[in-house]
């Protein structure tokens, strides 16, 4: 039963209380590069998710057998191997979404919480527990790219994965979309709006 509860904790935590994003502030790169549409968002989310869950466990597999002074280099050379394969699994069966996303699959190599993870968590634990921590903190970072990608493509472009959401009359009576929130910078005070709300409520993180 304790053992359920550590394996719940180990995928929930990332969700809210211990987020990759607007917690531990990894991965904002990516979150300001692929969330003007929520297409891409979602489709860099579960790339990452798959990426994060399976390294993570290929590495907790063969951490007893990795030298120490060469560890980074076997995460990397892992984490891109992964990468290539969902870049080609895109490119086969999501060519539009994969050019909208360009080089930034290919970043996923270089991106903080996959090495955070792999170094703090598969590296010292088993591989189904490493499995869970690779799958919540992959949806951790997916759930903020998808409310900032909702939140921009909305108020950016009036449309939801490119459907027209906001209704014609209201562009008859003189509304228009807001331009500025397809531009990077407003990603990262959309973000910064997430952290405040999150904070206002969670008093565990008012101090961290």
């Amino acid at each position: 039963m304790a053992e359920k509860k550590s394996y719940k904790s180990i995928i929930l935590n990332p969700l809210s209380q211990n987020n990759p994003v607007v917690v531990q502030i990894l991965g904002i790169c990516s979150v300001l590069a692929v969330t003007a549409k929520l297409e891409p968002a979602i489709v860099m989310g579960l790339s990452v998710i798959a990426v994060l869950a399976f390294s993570n466990v290929i590495i907790s597999l063969i951490r007893n057998t990795i030298p120490t002074n060469i560890r980074i280099i076997v995460q990397l050379v892992v984490v891109a191997g992964l990468v290539v394969i969902v870049n080609q699994l895109l490119q086969a069966y999501a060519y539009n979404v994969s050019k909208q996303l360009s080089v930034f699959i290919g970043l996923i190599i270089t991106n903080c919480i996959l090495m955070g993870r792999l170094e703090a968590f598969a590296m010292s634990n088993r591989p189904w527990p490493s499995f869970l921590d690779g799958v919540g903190n992959g949806l951790g970072y997916t759930i903020i790219l998808v409310i900032v990608g909702f939140v921009r493509e909305l108020f950016g472009s009036g449309t939801l994965l490119g459907h027209q959401v906001i209704p014609q009359w209201c562009y008859d009576h003189g509304y228009q979309n807001n331009g500025l929130m397809i531009l990077p910078p407003m990603a990262l005070i959309v973000v910064a709006c997430i952290i405040w709300i999150q904070r206002s409520y969670n008093k565990d993180l008012q101090d961290k």
